[in-house]
């Protein structure tokens, strides 16, 4: 039982195949949802992605392993357990994404993943190289103090990763009113990939959307509102590498640039802060946008 297959790997050839498809679909009805260099871009980081695993994962899994020594319980593998396991991962999946996007450090290995201006199939295989390096493992550290196995969590959350393929998609309009207002949905996670004012740092679900609507991250999609997909500064060319290490590469500037005591700020703090105000974050972009919107006619 210390020992379950990743559920991920097992799905490659289903998301090279629906990758394709897409793909080809797309191209005859020209549509415009996929662009080949950006497919291709996407393709190379997320195959990237599974070797960075393989080569720095080991770090993660010995800090993981020395944490779990220290557990309160120990958790069977029981039906139950599972159940519990999988709404804890779900939790802590969240707390994890809100702050990939809150924390510059974690948010340099995260940006790959919204830096195309694509939303398909292709965007969801999009994943970071440096997630051992920016200690994304970290927040998942009190399931194993918990005493939830290891192998348990990779498990439920190797089905998470895997139930986010689907929702990558602009093909998929809205699901059933019951299963939008629990689950996360295409629709939800086209809000968290837009960068339109209204829609920045919300959405951060994995498979339940119940989190954001408890913790007031919650926007619901707009039919009048055209999605814009990307990030603030959007990359230029389909450079792999630049894609990957693009925002460590700023990130060392502004350390090397930067007065003594506002160093660690670049570090910890939301991706756009600055410590003299001159550049854009997602808070100042929102608020500028709602200063700029056109008084309620109803008002008054």
């Amino acid at each position: 039982m210390e020992s379950l297959p990743d559920p991920t790997i097992y799905a490659i050839p289903f998301f090279v195949l629906t990758v394709a498809f897409g793909f080809l679909t797309s191209r005859k009805r020209a549509d415009g949802k996929y662009d080949t260099k950006d497919m291709v871009t996407s393709l190379t980081l997320g195959t990237g992605s599974v070797v960075a695993g393989i080569l720095t994962g080991g770090l993660a899994v010995a800090a993981i392993f020395w944490v779990y020594q220290f557990r309160i319980f120990d958790v069977p593998f029981t039906w139950w357990a599972w159940i519990i396991a999988f709404f804890v991962d779900d939790f802590f999946y969240y707390v994890f994404h809100r702050g990939a996007h809150r924390i510059r450090w974690v948010w340099a290995a995260h940006v790959n993943h919204h830096s195309s201006q694509y939303y398909n199939l292709s965007t969801a295989l999009r994943q970071p190289w440096t997630s051992t390096f920016a200690l994304t493992w970290i927040f998942s550290l009190p399931m194993f103090l918990i005493g939830f196995h290891p192998a348990m969590i990779a498990f439920v959350g190797g089905i998470n990763l895997l139930y986010q393929y689907w929702i990558h998609t602009e093909a998929i309009d809205r699901m059933p009113r019951w299963f939008e207002a629990v689950m996360n949905t295409p629709s939800h996670h086209r809000v968290h990939h837009a960068t339109n004012p209204r829609y920045l740092d919300r959405n951060y679900a994995g498979i339940l959307i119940i989190w954001d609507k408890m913790f007031g991250t919650f926007e619901a999609e707009r039919q009048d509102e055209k999605i814009e997909y990307g990030i603030i500064k959007n990359l230029k060319g389909h450079n792999i590498f630049w894609a990957a290490f693009h925002e460590w590469v700023g990130m060392a500037k502004d350390l090397w640039s930067a007065p003594w005591r506002y160093k660690l700020n670049y570090l910890i703090k939301p991706p756009g802060w600055s410590h003299d105000g001159s550049r854009d974050s997602s808070e100042t972009i929102k608020a500028r946008w709602a200063n700029q919107k056109e008084p309620d006619i109803n008002s008054g």
